[in-house]
């Protein structure tokens, strides 16, 4: 399973927190079952809004060669210039 992402923390911790406050305050419940009925519903909530929330995107195409991009980064051939005496990497 993969790690939450720091949206996915963010929007389900507030959901949970916002939630539990605002069905508290509307239910005016101070017994302890309700407060942890309350609890649960919120964290539930908090539980779904972040599942629901995409997570980061990850590429999942594949290079058609498994050393092609190790290719890529292998410098070309040097030559010496006749008329200047530097020495210049041959690009095609």
């Amino acid at each position: 399973m993969p790690r939450p992402t720091a949206a996915q923390l963010v929007y389900g911790s507030a959901t949970v927190v916002l939630s539990t406050v605002a069905l508290l305050l509307l239910s005016g419940t101070s017994a302890v079952a309700g407060v942890a009925l309350i609890g649960g519903a919120a964290l539930a909530l908090g539980t779904l809004v972040a599942l629901s929330v995409p997570g980061a995107r990850r590429d999942r195409r594949l290079p058609a060669e498994p050393g092609a991009r190790a290719a890529e980064r292998v410098p070309g051939p040097r030559v010496e210039s006749r008329t200047h005496g530097r020495t210049h990497s041959l690009r095609s």
